[in-house]
């Protein structure tokens, strides 16, 4: 049930996003989305976690911009972005 709550709390903004977002600007306007919901759900499990929000946050955004980059990197380097 958490899970399901999380992923729906962390989809909700990027897909809003997709909706209003020029399409120039719509790959950037999504990743940054993504990225500030990712650092609100991770400050917030570190909160319910008893752990520092600031660090649990940062932790979490880092890791998930990473993940994207290398995506992006990936996919520029077969052709498919």
């Amino acid at each position: 049930m958490a899970s399901a709550a999380s992923f729906s709390v962390g989809a909700a903004l990027p897909l809003s996003v997709v909706a209003i977002a020029p399409a120039r600007w719509l790959i950037a306007a999504i990743a940054l989305a993504s990225l500030v919901c990712l650092l609100f759900l991770g400050g917030w499990s570190a909160k319910v976690g008893g752990a520092s929000v600031r660090v649990g946050a940062l932790r979490v955004a880092f890791w998930s911009a990473l993940a994207m980059v290398v995506t992006t990197a990936v996919g520029a380097a077969v052709g498919r972005l």
